[in-house]
């Protein structure tokens, strides 16, 4: 049974495209780094780290296809990636491993913060999540559900906004 499921999983592996199998072992060692900079670091000195903060108006930038294509696959290797984690990879983890890659191959993007109120406790619920282009790197359909509390850019994009 054991090497049944072992071959299976390894023949899925070989299914995925190059760019998930070369990011796989990395993006899952970047999500536990994440994690441990979330935990350890106060967010204050974690922000500057996410992009520019530009507040709570939401806003997506305009990719070309090759980098909404790379977005895609991004998006893909975290999510990948964060299912076998043995820690909790939730959504902050990932979207700061998604906004690291991003940035890596110059992809502008927006890393949101948002809060809903919870309607089985009446508490709140916090969710982070990305977005580049028309691409929901992580985090799903989120404006559907949560109020934007706070925006983080791509610093190429502040700085294209300021030039205009």
């Amino acid at each position: 049974m054991a090497v049944a499921l072992l071959r299976r999983k390894a023949l899925t592996f070989l299914r995925h495209p190059l760019f998930i199998k070369l990011w796989l072992l990395p993006v899952w060692l970047l999500l536990g780094i994440s994690k441990a900079l979330i935990l350890a670091v106060s967010f204050k000195r974690l922000a500057p780290r996410l992009g520019i903060h530009e507040g709570t108006a939401p806003w997506v930038p305009l990719l070309d296809r090759t980098q909404e294509a790379r977005a895609l696959a991004i998006g893909r290797v975290v999510r990948l990636a964060a299912r076998y984690t043995p820690w909790e990879s939730n959504c902050f983890p990932q979207a700061v491993a998604a906004r690291l890659l991003l940035g890596l191959y110059r992809i502008p993007y927006v890393l949101y913060f948002g809060l809903a109120r919870d309607a089985e406790s009446g508490g709140m619920k916090a969710h982070a999540w990305v977005a580049a282009g028309r691409i929901r790197v992580t985090g799903g359909a989120s404006f559907r559900q949560f109020t934007v509390v706070g925006c983080f850019v791509a610093p190429q994009l502040a700085a294209g906004r300021d030039s205009a």
